[in-house]
C-alpha cells in the first residue's frame, strides 16, 4: 500500500500510545509487508474493523428482514432458494 504525496497531505496527525501487544501487531503488519508503515498498519486495521461492523450490520438487517417476512413472501423465497441451489449443482467449478 504505497502512499502518494497527495494522499500523504490528506492524512491527519494522530499522536497516541497503544498497548505493547498492539504495537507489536502493527509492527508485524509492516514487517510482513502488509503495510508500509505503522500509520498504514493502523489504517489497515481500522478499515478491517469498519468492514466487520458493516458485515455484522448486514447480517442483523438480513436476519430481521427474514424474521419479519410474511409467509407468502417466505414461500416465494424458499422456491427461489431451491431453484438457485439446483442451478449451482449444475455448475462445474473444476472446468
Amino acid at each position: 500500500m504505497k502512499v502518494t504525496r497527495r494522499k500523504a497531505l490528506a492524512r491527519r496527525k494522530l499522536s497516541t500510545t497503544v498497548a505493547p501487544e498492539t504495537h507489536r501487531y502493527l509492527g508485524k503488519l509492516v514487517k510482513d509487508g502488509r503495510a508500509g508503515s505503522i500509520a498504514e498498519a493502523v489504517d489497515l486495521v481500522v478499515r478491517s474493523a469498519q468492514q466487520a461492523q458493516k458485515r455484522a450490520r448486514l447480517e442483523r438487517d438480513t436476519a430481521a428482514y427474514f424474521a419479519d417476512m410474511p409467509a407468502a413472501v417466505a414461500n416465494e423465497e424458499a422456491k427461489l432458494e431451491a431453484t438457485l441451489s439446483q442451478s449451482v449443482d449444475e455448475i462445474r467449478f473444476d472446468e
